[in-house]
């Protein structure tokens, strides 16, 4: 990881994010200074606001498709109601 290799001998994929982050800490004051840079080799490293926001969507569909299928039986539940009526 931070040694530059990848598991196939090539450079590792969040090898860029860590040469950025610790340039950034070795000149820094705070390490408060480098949370951005940080931040981003870390959702390299673990995806996990890629995996938050593909949960966000994935919830919001199902809501959709719950929501269709609820308004698709009450209109069908309505229609034979409405044609009784008339």
């Amino acid at each position: 990881m931070a040694s530059g290799w990848g598991i196939n001998g090539n450079k590792g994929r969040c090898y860029d994010f860590w040469v950025d982050f610790s340039e950034c800490m070795s000149r820094c004051r705070q390490p408060s200074d480098c949370a951005l840079l940080r931040e981003d080799y870390m959702e390299c490293l673990h995806h996990s606001k890629e995996f938050q926001r593909r949960n966000r969507i994935y919830k919001e569909e199902q809501r959709q498709i719950r929501a269709a299928a609820r308004k698709a039986k009450e209109e069908a539940e309505g229609a034979p109601a409405v044609a009784a009526q008339h």
